[in-house]
């Protein structure tokens, strides 16, 4: 055996050792932190992942615990014993196990019982977007606010979320009613007037995405259903005045799988994308790195029996090659769907973007545009737009606290995901364009009816495993408007907003984040970066940054008409200790005259942590 080998034996059974001496010394929670988990969830940069040691300090033990048994974690966690991710889970969070239950279902603050009764004869905004195209676009009368009013706006109430650290389920506005998941699993239905609680549901993990509501019909006539996935794949649907659980469905059995894109309700079919975290898993040396597939679940939305799923990448995962350690790598695989489906009827297809290969050889369908059909999931066509971006591809990488580090920029692909939906958007000469913006920070136009061809391209931002163009992009028909993230480059280069021309892809302007007082370059509350995706009314643009900002720009020059700073401690209508903090992942919702902020972020390692609903309007009542 080489030296070279019994080096990366010892690096790999120093951690596991020093584990169980400490732990015999009487340290356990301390011990199992700094040998297992402390090289990524200690480690700085603001690429990093993993949430830091105050953020973990903020989760519940429950949701820990369950990252090491079943979650996200289990792979890293798999030769801990039962009693030690105990331990490790009441340590982190410095809470006991069986205290998080009583605090997020009994609220104070609960609605009159009031009937739901056509909900849908009023404004709203159901899923994750107003539309099924995915543009983002709220017109006037739906929004209820205007460019005139925007600069009037005014905190109205504020809804803490007991024991969530990230604010990544968007709300959705129905029947005047609120929507929401949270990252501890609970989903809420509120008062969009006062944020009174009509019910609580308790997923089985976190809910990321945004939720989609629909009639009933059958027996169940006159009911309506609220349909979402959480972050162990499941897919439900509860009742939307109640909250009683109709139907759950597993998408996908891998047991790191997870939904994030929100799913699409269309005609009685819930479309739902499957994304996972296995990427992140493979960065430990004994994991056989990777057999997950993105895809696309069609259920019959009344019953949740599913109509057809297909994947991303066709071909089966197969051994490939074996580490130094000896442990197999598989391929094909990746292709993730981190977004919403995207609707086109006129062509009876779904559009969909996918992440990045986890590992070498690359999929052709990875970092991709893919058109599916809406019947039978078959893939119509598919436009790569960038190629051998595989996230595992060098092995001298595995089991590095950043897999993409310094030490090995060339060994694994950049992580180009399209973690934004598409959006199918009818330019001004009259032709059909799919808008979309990739971790690159690269803006993109291609024709549906052409197979995707490119139209054209235009570069925000310089791009990273953290964005460039992250979560979500928008457009009015007249401009589309990309979002910037680039918190790698630091607060200088940090954020930033394009409007582009929808068919020439020339930039009209764009603007970044005024500066702010910065102690330090690698402070997330002086780094700006809009990742979050973005929303636009007639005339104004609404985009939030990391270190908890919420602007409105004009969609004729980008100026600043309204902002508010939510990294701060809010009163809560429901008496639950809340505060603000990154304003990432989903964007935010205008209806009906009121504007909901979400506010809160610590599912990258520098994120700012937070758990508040915000409703802001300009109404003086």
């Amino acid at each position: 055996m080489t030296k070279r080998a019994l080096r990366k034996i010892a690096l790999v059974l120093a951690p596991m050792l020093l584990a169980t001496l400490a732990y015999a010394q009487g340290v356990p929670g301390i011990a199992l932190f700094e040998a297992r988990c402390a090289q990524c969830h200690a480690a700085p940069g603001l690429d990093n992942r993993a949430p830091n040691r105050e953020a973990l300090r903020q989760r519940s033990p429950e949701f820990i615990l369950d990252a090491l048994t079943t979650g996200a974690m289990m792979e890293n966690a798999r030769d801990l014993s039962e009693t030690q991710r105990r331990v490790l889970a009441e340590y982190l969070s410095g809470r006991p196990l069986g205290s998080m239950v009583a605090t997020a279902t009994s609220m104070p603050n609960k609605c009159p019982a009031t009937p739901l009764v056509n909900p849908f004869k009023g404004t709203m905004w159901n899923g994750w977007s107003p539309d099924t195209e995915n543009t983002r676009f709220q017109p006037t009368a739906a929004a209820g606010l205007t460019l005139r009013q925007v600069p009037l706006l005014k905190l109205k109430w504020a809804f803490g979320f007991p024991h969530a650290l990230s604010m990544y389920g968007q709300p959705t506005v129905v029947g005047n009613r609120v929507y929401i998941g949270a990252d501890t699993g609970f989903v809420y239905s509120l008062s969009a007037d006062t944020g009174c609680v009509y019910w609580s549901f308790q997923a089985d993990a976190g809910v990321r995405t945004a939720m989609s509501v629909g009639a009933l019909t059958g027996e169940r006539s006159g009911r309506f259903a609220v349909y979402f996935g959480d972050v162990k794949a499941n897919v439900y649907a509860v009742d939307a005045a109640s909250g009683e659980l109709l139907w759950k469905q597993l998408a996908d059995p891998h047991p790191i799988a997870r939904i994030t894109g929100s799913p699409l309700l269309s005609r009685g079919t819930l479309y739902v994308p499957v994304s996972s975290l296995e990427e992140i898993a493979g960065a430990t040396p004994t994991y056989p790195c990777c057999t997950f597939r993105g895809s696309v679940v069609a259920y019959e939305a009344e019953t949740g029996r599913q109509i057809w799923k297909s994947f991303m990448i066709p071909e089966e995962p197969r051994p490939i090659k074996k580490t130094s350690m000896g442990t197999q790598l598989w391929a094909p695989a990746g292709a993730a769907i981190w977004s919403a489906p995207t609707l086109d009827l006129k062509r009876q297809v779904l559009y969909v973007g996918t992440g990045d290969a986890y590992t070498s050889p690359a999929a052709p369908t990875s970092d991709a545009v893919v058109a599916l059909d809406l019947k039978t999931g078959r893939m119509v066509w598919s436009k790569q737009l960038f190629t051998d971006d595989a996230f595992l591809s060098g092995p001298n990488c595995r089991g590095t606290a950043n897999p993409r580090s310094e030490t090995c920029p060339e060994e694994n692909g950049p992580d180009f995901d399209f973690g934004s939906s598409p959006m199918l958007q009818v330019s001004p000469d009259g032709s059909d364009l799919i808008l979309i913006g990739q971790k690159s920070g690269i803006a993109w136009a291609l024709d549906p009816g052409k197979k995707g061809e490119i139209v054209w391209s235009h570069r925000v931002g310089k791009g990273s495993a953290l964005g460039g163009i992250e979560f979500g992009s928008a457009t009015d028909g007249k401009l589309v408007y990309f979002p910037n993230a680039d918190a790698r480059y630091g607060p200088a280069e940090a954020g930033g907003l394009a409007a582009l021309g929808i068919r020439s892809g020339e930039q009209v302007w764009f603007k970044r984040p005024p500066p702010v007082p910065c102690a330090a370059s690698n402070d997330p509350k002086c780094n700006q970066a809009q990742a979050a995706a973005i929303t636009v009314i007639p005339g104004v643009i609404f985009s939030g940054t990391t270190n908890g900002m919420m602007r409105a720009y004009g969609a004729d020059d980008g100026r600043i008409v309204w902002e508010f700073n939510s990294a701060r401690e809010f009163e809560t209508v429901n008496g639950v200790p809340a505060a603000g903090g990154g304003i990432n992942g989903p964007g935010p919702v205008v209806v009906g005259g009121k504007l909901f902020v979400t506010s809160g972020y610590a599912a990258l390692g520098n994120g700012l942590p937070g758990n508040v609903l915000l409703m802001f309007s300009a109404d003086d009542r």
